[in-house]
């Protein structure tokens, strides 16, 4: 069986072959043998190893060479080795399956931070009082932006936003902690199941500028 990773610029980048390969719960697969893959620090673009989770690079023959006419978008995209930057936040296994945690243009931007929203919520839905959550960024006059949680309640749960809160900074760093909680009945999503992200500011009813 063949699954194929990747967009316009890539092509399909990753393969799975067998049924062990098929059965890696929450792996985008194993990378195509003609194609050179390499997890990179979203701050210092310098390689990571394996299990660290950093910005996807590829590079290869099934690869775009850049965009014609457009060298302001070839010097975004590639670096000076000519590896493509995918935007894709992930890491890469012992075994070589790739694992793809969040698109780097949806992380939240906390002071000098960048937090992935769905490494938050995975977080929050090992929560057994919650039946659905979504993170998104709230605008904050000190720190630009905070992590803020759209939280579904199980029914008959009374969980309250300080637990929510205390959940999740018992199990990450200080700055990617959740500093705000809203409950709502539902987190809009597409038909496979993926959060319409541009749809959850309309859950909330005033994202005003707050202070820690």
């Amino acid at each position: 069986m063949l699954t194929g990773y990747g967009s316009t610029e890539t092509g399909g980048i990753s393969l799975m072959s067998n049924q062990e390969e098929c059965s890696r719960v929450g792996s985008a697969g194993r990378i195509y043998h003609n194609v050179e893959v390499r997890i990179v620090d979203i701050v210092t673009g310098e390689p990571l190893s394996v299990g660290q989770k950093g910005e996807l690079c590829v590079r290869g023959p099934s690869i775009m060479t850049g965009y014609v006419g457009d060298n302001e978008a070839n010097a975004a995209a590639f670096d000076s080795e000519g590896w493509l930057r995918t935007g894709d936040f992930c890491y890469i296994d012992e075994d070589g399956f790739v694992f793809i945690v969040d698109r780097l243009k949806e992380f939240i931007k906390y002071k000098a931070y960048q937090v992935a929203p769905a490494e938050l919520e995975l977080i929050l839905q090992s929560l057994p009082e919650i039946a659905d959550a979504a993170v998104m960024p709230y605008p904050h006059e000190e720190a630009g932006e905070i992590p803020m949680a759209l939280v579904v309640r199980r029914p008959g749960s009374k969980v309250t936003e300080a637990q929510v809160m205390e959940h999740v900074a018992k199990q990450v760093a200080p700055y990617k902690k959740v500093r705000k909680v809203v409950f709502v009945d539902s987190i809009p999503k597409s038909p496979a199941g993926k959060i319409l992200r541009r749809q959850l500011p309309n859950l909330v009813p005033s994202c005003h500028v707050s202070r820690l």
